[in-house]
């Protein structure tokens, strides 16, 4: 009499393991579900960049303001009778009694 609920038992064991382990169970699911996931966040960026430059291009396509500020700053292209004229950064100045060597 003892037998029949091990033998259930067993029974219950081997028809949960497919459903848990096996090819289409509980654990790839959730497996495939988080890499679907990590898919669409990478899709969401590559979508938010190939709008800003699909922008970029019809901005360069429908004007000219768009390419004379691009030459202007990536070129230094200047329109005629202009003068450019370009100031350089100053150095930072060293810092009194900042870094010191350890005695």
């Amino acid at each position: 009499m003892r037998w029949i609920p091990i033998a259930l038992a067993v029974l219950l064991l081997a028809l949960q393991y497919p459903l848990w382990v096996g090819k289409g169970g509980w654990l790839r699911a959730w497996e495939v579900d988080a890499q679907l996931q990590a898919q669409r966040e990478v899709n969401l960026r590559l979508e938010q960049r190939n709008a800003g430059l699909a922008a970029e291009v019809e901005d360069l396509k429908s004007g000219n303001e768009a390419a004379e500020e691009r030459a202007r700053f990536e070129l230094g292209v200047t329109r005629p009778g202009e003068i450019y004229v370009h100031v350089p950064r100053a150095a930072p100045a060293p810092q009194e009694g900042g870094a010191t060597a350890a005695r």
